[in-house]
């Protein structure tokens, strides 16, 4: 062992005890407390309380909070605090019985080539020749888009009834007249 390191240790055994409490100054009651209300969490006990990671509540939680900085640099979040953003932020449960929206594009394609592909592919046409006739006349598809494909073809043939298009669609809300 090192002269110094022997020095230190000297000097501390050398050191005095702490002094022993003489005589009972005046008691203390200290009685149980039978529910404590937390006040303040850290972030990491907030990120638990709303099941989020850590690293989640300080980037997109923490900015919405107004904290409570300690003297030596602890963030506490007002439990109050919390709970006003959670109110704010919290929606509506969905309705029961209320129909789920269609998803993706409304289809558009114009009931006269609906009716076309039907009565070639009753005919006896392929898909491939109607889709290259479809092409040949430059029928823009469902969406505007200039190419046919066989699987297109299949997929208006296969469709359980004929789709809407956007001009019969607005008339039956009312927004256009019929064309006869």
């Amino acid at each position: 062992m090192s002269r110094r390191r022997i020095r230190r240790l000297k000097a501390k055994g050398q050191r005095p005890a702490p002094p022993l409490p003489s005589a009972p100054g005046p008691s203390t009651v200290v009685r149980q407390a039978k529910r404590v209300e937390r006040l303040a969490y850290t972030r990491t006990q907030a990120a638990e309380a709303l099941g989020i990671s850590r690293s989640t509540f300080t980037r997109r939680v923490l900015p919405l909070l107004e904290t409570i900085e300690m003297p030596w640099g602890t963030r506490l979040i007002p439990v109050d605090e919390l709970e006003r953003v959670t109110r704010e932020r919290r929606a509506r449960a969905r309705e029961r019985g209320r129909t789920p929206p269609t998803l993706g594009r409304p289809a558009a394609l114009p009931l006269d080539v609906v009716s076309r592909i039907r009565a070639e592919h009753a005919a006896g046409k392929s898909l491939r020749q109607i889709a290259a006739g479809l092409n040949a006349a430059a029928t823009p598809t469902a969406h505007g888009g200039k190419c046919w494909w066989p699987s297109t073809v299949r997929a208006v043939l296969v469709r359980q009834s004929p789709p809407v298009s956007a001009d019969a669609r607005q008339a039956a809300q009312g927004e256009l007249p019929v064309r006869p």
